[in-house]
């Protein structure tokens, strides 16, 4: 189904990788792994592992929890000896993530235009208000919708029909914006449109329904709206 604008009065959008860059996590690692990267990529990858298991085996905990246990994989897959200290240091840097140039400015946007904007994520109610803080869009959001709040992670359907209900919103008049695959079909089975911040130039999965729209950042996205 192409992409309706018309259609759109609230918008959500996704946490790590489309407000904020998870890759500066690798930062944190470098001062202790010799080759960052592939624990980085393993990191993030078992993260998301863990919650698309969880749902299936109803073994539920705060996505902080679930990301300090994918980090300890990560290390000792790779055979990094850390202390509990330094790996909740490691850690840590998922309250203070890089937002992307294009954040701000293009929620001011929405916001002017009369669009509700939301974010909508895994992350638990903690790692949410500090990632928010640090981006500096408390001010433009209207709520912030957890995970947490139904114990379920992306992408059941119970979520984001959740995050209508939370916005007030039909779902059938809401966009959600995201970077990860998986979010975008999550909410297109919902009955969101799911829109594809593509910031790294990858290709689509040939799996699945296509997004409705596919954009290189948030920006392109509100242009698309016409705003």
């Amino acid at each position: 189904m192409a992409f309706d604008p018309d259609r759109v009065s609230t918008v959500t959008f996704d946490s790590y990788s489309t407000l904020v860059d998870v890759d500066a996590a690798e930062k944190a690692l470098a001062d202790r792994v010799d080759d960052p990267e592939p624990v980085s990529k393993l990191w993030r990858a078992r993260s998301l592992e863990y919650t698309f298991v969880g749902n299936h085996v109803d073994e539920y905990r705060p996505f902080y929890e679930v990301n300090r246990a994918a980090l300890q994989y990560a290390l000792d897959a790779h055979g990094v000896d850390v202390s509990a200290t330094e790996r909740d240091e490691i850690l840590a840097v998922y309250h203070e993530l890089d937002v992307f140039d294009d954040v701000r400015e293009s929620i001011e946007r929405l916001r002017d235009a009369g669009y509700a904007c939301f974010v909508v994520s895994n992350g638990n109610p903690e790692m949410l208000d500090s990632m928010v803080d640090h981006a500096n869009i408390r001010d433009l959001l209207d709520g912030i919708v957890s995970a947490d709040e139904v114990e379920v992670f992306k992408p059941d359907a119970e979520l984001y029909r959740h995050a209508a209900a939370r916005t007030g919103t039909a779902i059938d008049e809401i966009a959600h914006v995201t970077a990860a695959w998986f979010d975008v079909m999550g909410a297109q089975h919902a009955g969101m449109q799911g829109v594809w911040a593509n910031r790294k130039d990858n290709p689509w999965e040939p799996f699945g329904p296509q997004p409705d729209l596919t954009v290189p950042g948030i920006a392109e996205f509100v242009d698309e709206l016409g705003v």
